[in-house]
């Protein structure tokens, strides 16, 4: 997966991943792709509504030793 931008938002509580995502995402084209490391539970469900909403697709997600990361593409 070609990965565009690198956001770490370890450490930061909600909102500030969804603020810190959009921030990054609106440095994009479309089509780019956005990975996005963060350490808060919410954002498992916070990042995709968010990417939705926004019309950005989740290509994907995992959860590892406690960081999620995110891979998501600007619509």
């Amino acid at each position: 997966m070609n990965v565009n931008k690198l956001l770490d938002a370890k450490g930061l509580a909600c909102p500030m991943p969804v603020v810190r995502a959009k921030k990054a995402m609106d440095e994009l084209t479309s089509g780019q792709v956005l990975e996005i490391q963060t350490t808060d539970k919410g954002s498992k469900s916070d990042l995709p509504a968010w990417a939705n909403a926004s019309g950005h697709t989740v290509i994907d997600m995992k959860e590892e030793n406690g960081v999620l990361t995110f891979w998501i593409q600007k619509g």
